[in-house]
């Protein structure tokens, strides 16, 4: 009788959801309905990441630098958060908790509308207590605001900034390293998202749009980390 496969660690695994214009473009469709259809991609691959021993599942929802956008493009995409981080009694179905992390509220440089802002503490404080798969969205996030708030924070507190001070100053230190970081759609650069906890990661690039992005893509890229 051979024994059991040990179970697998779970991983942490970051996306940079690129693609949705360019999709909706090869079908003659608005940009916004391939933002709609990105949307909808991200609840269908939170199903089957709670699947796949993931941990830690962060995706790039919105850039500091995106506010440059049409304005109707800007105000669809807002309106597709709000309904992300409505989406709780999924989230709760699947045990997965949701976090958020971007340039915080209160900060003089912060974007995020007040709308937009009470829909994500409800959706975190309504998955608080699961204890499954956490889902981190980041909004009006930028790896270089994070690292300049860190090390201003580490220096306040601390007198210092190592790596380590700074490390704890992140907006959520309490995220692990990414193990494997994601970005679709055929660019091959890494757009400013989570500069520092990528540091060691495996980088997955795919041509695959991110509305496409499935169950055999995700598993392609976890195979860089589970060979």
């Amino acid at each position: 009788m051979t024994d059991p496969a040990p179970a697998r660690p779970p991983v942490h695994v970051a996306a940079i959801m690129d693609g949705n214009g360019r999709w909706a473009r090869r079908r003659n469709l608005p940009r916004t309905e391939g933002h709609t259809e990105g949307e909808e991609n991200l609840a269908r691959l939170v199903r089957v990441a709670v699947t796949r021993d993931i941990g830690w599942l962060t995706v790039f929802g919105f850039s500091t630098e995106n506010w440059v956008r049409p304005r109707t493009e800007v105000r669809h995409i807002l309106g597709l958060h709000r309904k992300l981080f409505g989406r709780v009694a999924e989230l709760n179905d699947l045990n997965v908790r949701i976090q958020w992390m971007g340039r915080p509220f209160d900060s003089p440089d912060a974007r995020t509308p007040k709308y937009v802002q009470r829909a994500i503490r409800k959706a975190i404080a309504d998955t608080a207590q699961n204890t499954g798969m956490v889902l981190t969205v980041a909004f009006d996030y930028g790896s270089h605001a994070e690292m300049v708030w860190a090390a201003r924070h580490a220096a306040r507190s601390e007198g210092a900034v190592t790596p380590a001070s700074l490390g704890a100053h992140l907006y959520l230190p309490e995220l692990p390293p990414v193990d494997v970081l994601v970005r679709t759609s055929g660019e091959l650069r890494i757009s400013n998202f989570m500069l520092w906890q990528s540091a060691g990661a495996e980088i997955y690039f795919t041509d695959c749009a991110w509305p496409d992005f499935d169950a055999g893509e995700l598993d392609a890229a976890l195979a860089l980390v589970r060979p």
